[in-house]
């Protein structure tokens, strides 16, 4: 018996002390961030990017931290971390101008240039719109439209009103539509914020290679900065697609994943 009172007890601490723990935590990145910002502003770029990096390292995720990176990183003429981090930040928040902007200036200073495979409007569409809200936030809304689409069917079954019924019916159909689209939008937007198969080349020039060892034919030579998607993976060897659909493999130290 004691021993259930005791660990009631630490339950009970624990349940009273974690909102705390979290405030503190979320009060020390902020002040970290800050501290970030200031070095930022005075000229200490590299500082910038020990105590940035330090957050980024504890698994706190958001645009605004990763577009400092980003930043960062391209004062100090790191162009793939540049560009690594803008593309993170991109993922976060789709439709921030300032974002993009500097994405695009850091693209420009890389070497190499692929004509690039235009993409189905409506696939890229419906990636960009997944972007919109989190993942949650997207999973939230399909749930509470499904209880919604629950309720409409129930006015459909139980009223004897004619107009209840057709409004009902209507609604129930409506709310199931979007509570599928927004578990559909929640998946998209986690596998492309957390396993989004893209990836930056970190080496000064790789060949990409007709196998996944060294001794492979030679296809192409890419530069650091590129952008490129990763197909599959073989011990230390990825195979990577380029923009313009050609694919070859490379090591995997000369990348880093998005």
């Amino acid at each position: 018996m004691k021993m259930r009172k005791v660990t009631r007890l630490l339950i009970l601490i624990f349940l009273l002390f974690t909102p705390l723990i979290t405030i503190v935590s979320q009060e020390q990145t902020a002040d970290k961030f800050g501290k970030g910002v200031s070095m930022y502003t005075a000229g200490d770029y590299q500082g910038a990017l020990t105590v940035w990096n330090d957050i980024y390292n504890t698994g706190y995720r958001s645009a605004e931290l990763n577009y400092n990176l980003g930043n960062a990183y391209f004062k100090i003429q790191n162009i793939p971390a540049a560009i690594l981090f803008f593309e993170r930040a991109l993922l976060l928040d789709p439709a921030n101008e300032d974002i993009n902007y500097n994405l695009q200036i850091a693209r420009s200073l890389t070497v190499d240039r692929f004509q690039e495979i235009p993409e189905l409007f409506f696939i890229k569409w419906y990636d960009f719109v997944a972007l919109l809200l989190s993942s949650d936030t997207w999973a939230v809304l399909g749930i509470i439209a499904f209880f919604i689409c629950l309720a409409s069917v129930s006015l459909y079954i139980y009223s004897s009103r004619y107009t209840s019924k057709v409004a009902g019916f209507w609604a129930g159909v409506f709310f199931l539509l979007f509570s599928i689209t927004s578990v559909s939008l929640s998946i998209s937007n986690r596998n492309q914020v957390y396993n989004s198969g893209k990836a930056i080349i970190f080496s000064p020039a790789v060949s990409g290679k007709s196998s996944p060892d060294a001794s492979g034919t030679d296809l192409f030579v890419l530069h650091e900065g590129t952008k490129v998607t990763i197909e599959d993976e073989v011990g230390d060897w990825y195979e990577i697609r380029l923009s313009d659909g050609n694919k070859g493999w490379i090591t995997a130290n000369s990348l880093s994943i998005i």
